[in-house]
């Protein structure tokens, strides 16, 4: 059954973070109407509130299930590969780290990439707008945006002591990776809020659905954009079974992330001919990198025993998950508002690199993600996972078939590149000597992975491509540039086509050195300003 079409000034195709934002800011003007269209549900499981939530939430019915294709150059493993389904994205289930990534990152956008009007001087008021920081204020912080933004209250003794085990590395403490310098080790600040997730659904939609101009509709499995010729004019989709179509008067904005919308994309007839072909798809526009350039975070974890209970991994035991469940409700404290993914750090593989190439993760547990090793049952532990931070790599994101309902082959390429595998090698390196020193040492009854057999240049790798895994920040499969690769161009207007944009993580020329929501927050704050006509 069809139902009959309505229409809408804009449509927004996916209700990630960059989706929740777009629907927010344009909605701001009362005289548009926007629908935000939404495939997975809402989020109303307390997992997704709870800071520590993020634990739970790597695999399971918040996710498309993915995973990679077999990685060639990681002993042909089908890697498994989050990506949210739920509204707010990526945003309200990922581990809540705050970070923005290096200035250089954005300048090479700008002055490399073909993405003009994207230096850091010029984005950098949008991460400002963003931003509500309880804590850091000033030329680098914002303190009044809908992302709330804070430190842990009550950081676990061992990210506490990973951190002073960096300093006696000779990596120097820094209480802020989003200011001055980015080099250094410390405790993340996380999207955070009274102890809360902040996520873009909850920092900005909630607030935005009381305007009657805002619709948001949720387990809707998106078929097709609807063209007439070069024109964007509708989007077909699926909702409780029926067949829907919605037109869109001004503009169809695609924000279904690095997956999602190449996806759509070529589902809709955009995107090499060739492929398109196939599937037996008709060619609306031949844009040969829709999908192309796939940009991810290759990381590597290593796992230490400890030799008591110094983390949260006490916690999956039943008396004291009621305990901390009971300490969270009636005070707000205890492990439950910590995001796990406590302690990091932004360093360097080699003297030659000017800015940070690597970057690590403390997790105060063990086994908290999937496909990530543990520890003995009945034991605790800790994690830390370091990756290259610009991997250059590329993969592609193809359709498996024209079913819509079929999950699309991403190809990460992970290790495709000699030089990625040795920046990878050196952060094992590492992050086994951080816990080699002193502080964690008080701690650590042994290091299980790699364990002392991993020893030589050779080991490391093999090490590296048995464990190494997605850090859950695909990218660049869509991407802005003026190049005949690009997709989109730094208005984030489509290609060849008309009354169409892309406004997520894929249009990131490459991906940059960090974390990659605030980024996309960022993206989604810019986009809105170019919509509006704001400059």
């Amino acid at each position: 059954m069809t139902v009959r079409s309505r229409s809408f000034d804009y449509v927004i195709v996916g209700g990630g973070s960059a989706g929740c934002v777009l629907a927010a800011r344009l909605s701001e003007n009362p005289d548009v109407n926007v629908l935000l269209l939404e495939a997975g549900g809402k989020d109303t499981h307390p997992y997704i509130h709870m800071p520590i939530g993020f634990a739970k939430m790597t695999s399971g019915p918040f996710t498309w299930g993915y995973e990679t294709v077999p990685q060639k150059h990681a002993n042909d493993r089908a890697i498994p590969y989050a990506q949210a389904r739920v509204i707010g994205g990526g945003s309200s289930i990922n581990a809540e780290v705050f970070t923005r990534g290096n200035p250089a990152d954005y300048d090479r956008w700008a002055n490399e990439e073909g993405a003009d009007g994207w230096g850091f001087e010029d984005i950098q008021r949008y991460f400002l707008r963003a931003e509500g920081n309880t804590t850091f204020s000033g030329d680098w912080h914002g303190t009044d945006g809908p992302l709330g933004i804070s430190n842990i209250p009550d950081p676990q003794k061992t990210a506490l002591a990973f951190v002073q085990s960096c300093q006696e590395l000779g990596i120097p403490y820094n209480p802020d990776f989003n200011g001055h310098t980015q080099a250094g080790a410390g405790i993340y600040q996380t999207n955070t809020l009274n102890k809360r997730r902040c996520s873009a659904a909850v920092g900005y939609l909630k607030p935005a659905m009381r305007r009657p101009n805002l619709t948001v509709e949720i387990s809707c499995l998106v078929n097709r954009i609807v063209f007439a010729g070069v024109r964007a004019t509708g989007v077909e989709y699926v909702r409780n079974g029926q067949l829907q179509t919605v037109e869109a008067d001004r503009e169809i904005i695609v924000t279904a992330g690095a997956i999602g919308s190449p996806k759509i994309m070529m589902l809709s007839g955009v995107g090499p001919a060739a492929h398109l072909g196939e599937h037996d798809i008709a060619v609306v526009h031949d844009l040969p990198g829709v999908g192309q350039n796939l940009n991810d975070h290759f990381g590597i974890d290593i796992v230490a025993d400890l030799k008591r209970h110094d983390g949260l991994d006490k916690y999956g035991k039943p008396h004291w998950m009621i305990w901390a469940g009971i300490e969270y409700f009636l005070f707000k404290s205890g492990p439950v508002t910590s995001n796990v993914v406590e302690g990091g750090a932004f360093w360097f593989a080699g003297k030659a690199a000017s800015i940070p190439d690597l970057q690590f993760h403390f997790l105060a547990g063990a086994g908290a993600e999937e496909g990530v090793p543990s520890v003995p049952k009945g034991s605790s532990g800790v994690t830390l996972n370091s990756y290259t931070l610009r991997p250059q790599a590329r993969g592609t994101v193809r359709l498996r078939s024209a079913d819509p309902a079929q999950s699309p082959l991403v190809d990460p390429n992970f290790l495709g590149h000699p030089d990625d595998l040795k920046t990878s090698v050196e952060g094992v390196k590492i992050s086994r000597d951080i816990f080699a020193q002193p502080s964690l040492q008080k701690y650590i009854r042994s290091v299980r992975f790699p364990d002392e057999s991993v020893r030589t240049q050779t080991d490391f790798e093999a090490y590296a491509r048995r464990y190494g895994r997605t850090s859950y920040h695909p990218t660049c499969t869509c991407k802005m540039g003026v190049d005949e690769m690009a997709v989109v161009d730094p208005q984030l207007r489509v290609r060849g086509l008309e009354n169409i944009r892309i406004c997520d993580s894929s249009v990131m020329p490459s991906l940059i050195g960090s974390n990659t929501n605030a980024p996309t927050i960022m993206i989604a704050e810019k986009a809105a300003d170019l919509i509006r006509g704001n400059r």
